[in-house]
């Protein structure tokens, strides 16, 4: 089912969690907050919206990475629901486009339900104090032609990394529905 992220609720303080990777290895939101913020995308491997876009999700990824904003992705569907979207095919689909940043199993769909996620992708961004300060989609081109596209996460990250703020005008994301157990 296509659906469009709610308005972003700026102010609202990140949801602590500890999350784990297909490996095992433990991610807590407090060691996941980068020097200028945080963003936590919402994502899976099975979703054409998220094959969509993942490339230039890294590659801003990286750009933001560089700028002190830290970076996860989590994967709230049930994959038992959706086996493509299992820990293993994570470690393949993050490992096929070159992820620099955790991917983490929300295995009882707890932290997508604490943010709020309905879609993949879905993306929060967050000052240097965990408050949110973006709810939005990653660029303009959606399912098009990305030539010329707005990379409207990457400058509102940016700007949230300046000034801690986000921008007044922001668009929703647009994706599948999370699969809910």
């Amino acid at each position: 089912m296509l659906l469009n992220t709610p308005d972003c609720q700026a102010g609202r303080q990140a949801s602590a969690f500890t999350l784990s990777d297909p490996d095992g290895n433990a991610y807590s939101l407090e060691s996941l907050m980068g020097e200028k913020g945080l963003l936590v995308a919402f994502i899976c491997n099975h979703c054409p919206y998220v094959q969509a876009v993942i490339d230039r999700f890294v590659a801003d990824a990286k750009c933001l990475q560089a700028d002190g904003v830290n970076v996860v992705a989590v994967m709230s569907n049930d994959y038992r629901y959706v086996p493509a979207d299992s820990p293993a095919n994570m470690k393949k689909f993050a490992r096929q486009h070159g992820f620099t940043f955790p991917y983490l199993v929300d295995e009882d769909q707890s932290v997508g339900k604490a943010y709020g996620a309905v879609c993949t992708p879905d993306f929060f961004g967050f000052n240097a104090n965990g408050i949110l300060q973006y709810r939005g989609r990653l660029d303009d081109a959606r399912m098009g032609d990305p030539t010329n596209r707005k990379p409207e996460l990457l400058e509102a990250m940016q700007f949230v990394a300046a000034t801690g703020t986000g921008p007044t005008v922001q668009y929703p994301s647009m994706g599948c529905s999370i699969k809910w157990s």
